[in-house]
């Protein structure tokens, strides 16, 4: 048997709850906001850009100097320092416009309270009186809050004149493209204006004003935006607008959705896409849903030859009772017809306001010009193209990704009541990233009582391939009979948790297809990244397939980088990432409640029996790697194989895996669990949904008393880990460096598996990002407000109290969260009749964020528990963020500039054993010396590629404003969870 064992990757003291939340002192803010898991750049505010331009009038014993700096960034600077150092004796005698003061030779210049900010282009000039003797040469180097001043170039500013967004053409139209551009560094002139369609360049300009005619336009969606380029080589994008051209003159209408309160009237805007000929009437009528809505004015609207571009108003009107939405079709002779959905809401002010913050961003995920998805219906990571993190490219997917997509749209069932998007959703993911029959065609070979073949992982990528090793005893895999009785079926029902949904890689594993289809092949792909140890950073991955016939890599695929074997089998593999099917139950507990609630759960009793059977098959994440016995598991040799259920840690790991030959007469194929355990991939929610709604308990045999188990030991991982402040520790491991090694005397142990501080992934430490504190306590917060869970309340009333006191929220938008972590100490033995206190396990922030989901996946989490305990300062903390959050909206939601410094790990090697060469399905070759950016050579074609390269020839870091699907969808439904728990108070 070849079986292929896959994946490995995927202090501030406390200080209660001091009062860093700053709320406006006139009550509520008046307003008109993977695997990411594995990030490897912490989303930041946007670069800091400044120059300092120093004088002096020195008469021999003394000097006066008058500094003047200036902002030269897009945003204000907020509480600014400056800082300098003299190569001499000068000393500081008094200072003004500013506060100033010396510490050896380092002068700061502190911002003086009655001017703290400095705008965009503004500048502001301090001065001082120094004495010295010897010489008095000028200080060479400013910084600005840390940031090096007169160093780094700074990129054009870029703006997109038109279209508008949201603009609709019909086909065969010229687009007229238009851009104003303005170098911002000293001496810079604007060279060329490139026009974008996404990733197609239309054109380009190269005098002002910059304006391209895209002519003869099919029919589609489109996302359009200008690059300007400067002199010094700098360049930057404008903000991006969505348009649509549809395929004949068309009714246009904008909104498409909103929402109207009880009692109250609202409106939407009707226009024709094109000058009509003669006169056209447009009708507007209610075509389905809630009968309580319906038109005041405008059922009949005329358009001419004159006024066609002009919007028309209509006005709907709500009834004074009821709720769910209402669907208005607006027709016209010899046009394509419009639709507007009306959701009537409650009458409260409050539930109304944020609903509508639902549907406004809800509206902008799912606006198919802004890019959030493929043509089949896929999210994408990112509307951008050019982002690494876990996923490497913006248009790869993740199970993440599906999962929130399934929470969104039970969010939207419940708002609405309307539950076809969610059923729409299920399918998407069931047809895209659940593998089939066809994908997984040997799983009737697999023998439970030999699951997969021995390999050990290894810390570093050089240490790969890893050997096979037949003689390492493997344990029995105790759930796979059950599972095929209860479901008759060999297969496993469980999202893969990579997808190229472009195809950019070209191997074109598309679902259902016959291993590659190659670069030709259109639509989603099947991919693996990482699976080379602890070590390896998206930085240092190759691709490959999920389903190898040695089409591309080298002479046996990819499979020798990975794996040492006696000879190679061409084989399937997928790997799941157990939060995200997690997730996705989680988000069908909520649809359950809310569709009975309305009176509509047999709209989704389909959708709760996937999800049973998926929570049943999500059982293989409780399960050693290689199904050994848990508890003090040190020597691969000597560590007992289990039995029974002895293998089952009963949380769940970093993942699951299973793959076989794809000669249907090789007969064999494998599964494995996983031995670590992040306790950012718990989720005590999931485990109480399979165990607490009939319709979502699991059919097999030992499916509900497992997860019960695992409810009580994820809640006990939790309080194990939980440090001194409040915040909780990295994981547990049943095999220490992955090979069973034997981890350091005195390491803390949780049923015998060790305390592991950065279990899974080292670079970035998977222990670091705050992200998982947020994700991980949102479930355990929905825990307690629905179950009123004291173990829960115990890690939770400690965990609140210390992040309250890490949150900082002005009334002008500007907050901050934590977002890097770090770490000393360890907890203490577990015991479950007397837990330790962890006196000795630490925490400290080491930087903040306004990273958008997680900010919104706290903000719920207060939100959650705020309800159940009445908690008013954690209340008044999640609203007060996602309040903040709405003051950075942008066309396509809510976006905040961020600065990516990692980015400079584009030429990072990646590791290639000596002697072994092969190439991508594009040509590029992989070989000892190969990096990151040399086996995805697409990336140099990449619109934003020119600010990396920029940053790699020696310029400023690049700054991106990105929209990843997850972080949008966080952020609507933290708007709807507000209304939801706290629209009646």
């Amino acid at each position: 048997m070849r079986a292929l064992p896959l994946p490995e990757a995927p202090p501030r003291r406390h200080r209660g709850r001091s009062r860093r939340l700053l709320i406006a002192a006139t009550a509520a803010i008046s307003l008109p906001l993977g695997m990411t898991t594995a990030l490897s750049g912490t989303a930041q505010a946007a670069a800091l850009q400044c120059s300092v331009d120093y004088k002096k009038n020195d008469w021999g014993s003394g000097f006066s100097t008058n500094i003047t700096l200036t902002n030269r960034g897009s945003g204000a600077i907020d509480d600014w320092t400056l800082t300098y150092e003299y190569s001499g004796n000068q000393k500081l005698q008094q200072g003004w416009n500013g506060q100033w003061s010396q510490s050896g030779r380092t002068v700061t210049v502190k911002s003086p309270q009655y001017s703290t900010k400095i705008a965009a282009g503004d500048a502001i000039t301090a001065g001082a009186n120094f004495s010295y003797s010897g010489t008095n040469a000028d200080p060479t180097a400013f910084s600005v809050n840390g940031t090096r001043c007169n160093g780094a170039l700074a990129a054009p500013a870029a703006t997109l004149v038109s279209p508008g967004a949201g603009q609709v053409y019909t086909a065969g139209s010229t687009v007229e493209l238009t851009a104003e551009a303005r170098p911002v560094q000293d001496g810079a002139t604007i060279e060329k204006v490139d026009f974008y369609s996404d990733t197609e360049l239309l054109g380009s300009d190269t005098t002002a004003p910059y304006s391209f005619d895209w002519e003869d336009v099919p029919a589609g969606n489109y996302s359009i935006y200008a690059v300007a380029h400067d002199s010094n080589g700098m360049s930057s994008e404008s903000v991006p607008a969505g348009i649509q051209v549809t395929a004949g003159p068309a009714v246009v209408v904008t909104p498409s959705q909103l929402g109207v309160r009880q009692g109250e009237t609202a409106s939407f805007a009707v226009k024709l896409s094109k000058k009509p000929t003669e006169t056209v009437t447009a009708s507007v009528r209610r075509t389905d849903g809630n009968s309580g809505v319906s038109v005041l004015n405008g059922e009949a609207l005329t358009f001419t030859p004159e006024n066609w571009a002009a919007p028309q108003t209509v006005t709907v009107s709500a009834a004074d009772t009821g709720s769910g939405a209402a669907t208005f079709t607006i027709s016209a002779p010899g046009h394509e017809a419009a639709e507007v959905k009306v959701t009537q809401l409650g009458g409260d002010a409050v539930a109304g306001e944020y609903e509508d913050r639902f549907l406004d961003l809800y509206n902008k995920i799912f606006d198919p010009a802004n890019g959030y998805f493929s043509p089949e219906g896929i999210p994408y990571h990112s509307v951008e193209t050019l982002i690494v993190e876990a996923p490497d490219h913006g248009h790869e997917t993740t199970s993440e990704a599906y999962s929130y997509l399934i929470w969104l749209q039970a969010m939207y069932g419940k708002v609405t009541e309307d539950w076809g998007p969610l059923n729409e959703s299920w399918q998407v993911m069931e047809d895209y990233m659940i593998p089939t029959a066809e994908d997984q065609p040997t799983n009737s070979f697999y023998d439970p009582s030999s699951p997969a073949t021995y390999a050990a992982e290894h810390p570093e990528p050089s240490d790969y391939p890893s050997a096979i090793n037949p003689d390492i005893p493997v344990g029995e895999d105790p759930i796979a009979d059950e599972l095929r009785q209860a479901y008759g079926t060999e297969e496993i029902y469980g999202m893969h948790w990579l997808q190229d949904v472009d195809n950019t890689y070209g191997f074109g594993n598309s679902p259902g297809a016959t291993c590659q289809g190659g670069p030709d092949e259109e639509g989603p792909s099947y991919i693996n990244t990482f699976q080379r140890g602890s070590q390896e950073s998206v930085w240092e991955t190759v691709p490959q397939p999920t389903c190898d016939d040695y089409t591309f890599g080298g002479e046996n695929g990819y499979l020798d980088l990975f794996i040492d074997d006696e000879g190679y089998a061409e084989q399937w593999k997928f790997t799941n990432a157990p939060d995200a099917d997690a997730r996705a139950i989680q988000a069908l507990y909520w649809a359950e409640m809310w569709a009975d609630e309305q009176g509509k759960k047999s709209e989704i009793s389909g959708l709760l029996e996937k999800g049973a059977k998926m929570g049943d098959y999500l059982r293989y994440s409780f399960f050693d790697k290689y199904f050994k016995e848990i508890g003090d598991c040190v020597g691969a040799s000597s560590c007992p194989a289990g039995s029974g259920k002895n293998s089952a840690h009963y949380l769940m790991s970093w993942y699951y895996a299973w793959g076989g030959a794809t000669d249907t007469d090789a007969g064999w194929a494998w599964r494995i669990g996983s031995s670590h355990n992040h306790f950012g991939y718990q989720n005590p929610m999931a485990a109480y949904a399979l165990t607490t709604v009939p319709e979502l308990e699991p059919k097999s045999a030992t499916g509900a008393d497992d997860w019960e188990k695992s409810l009580q030991r994820q809640l006990e991982l939790y309080r194990w880990l939980q440090s001194d402040e409040g915040a909780i520790a990295g994981g547990a491991t049943n095999s220490w460096g992955g090979n069973y090694g034997t981890p350091p005397s005195g390491t803390a142990t949780f049923y015998g598996m060790f305390y592991d501080e950065k279990p899974v992934y080292h670079d970035p430490p998977s222990n670091q990002w705050f992200g998982m504190q947020a994700w991980s306590m949102q479930r355990v917060a929905e825990l307690y407000h629905e179950s009123g869970n004291a173990d829960a309340k115990e890690v939770l009333d400690k965990w609140v109290d210390w992040v309250l006191g890490e949150i900082t929220v002005n009334p002008d938008g500007n907050y901050q969260i934590p977002s890097t972590l770090e770490w000393s100490g360890q907890p203490d033995d577990w015991n479950a009749s007397n837990p330790g206190d962890n006196s000795g396990l630490h925490v400290n922030v080491r930087d903040y964020t306004t990273d958008v989901g997680v900010t919104a996946a706290l903000a719920r989490t207060l939100m959650y528990y705020a309800a159940e305990s009445g908690d008013t300062e954690a209340r008044e903390t999640g609203k007060a963020l996602i309040d903040a959050m709405w003051q950075h909206q942008d066309d396509l939601g809510i976006g905040i500039e961020e600065t990516r410094t990692d980015y400079e790990r584009f030429e990072d090697e990646v590791y290639i054993p000596s002697g072994w060469s092969g190439t991508m399905p594009n040509g590029d070759e992989i070989e000892p010396g190969s990096t990151f950016l040399s086996i995805r050579s697409f990336y140099q074609d990449d619109p934003q590629f020119n600010k990396v390269e920029s940053y790699l020839n020696g310029g400023e870091a690049p700054t991106f404003t990105y929209h990843r699907f997850w972080a949008q969808a966080d952020a609507a439904l933290a708007y709807a969870t507000y209304a939801d728990l706290f629209g009646d108070e």
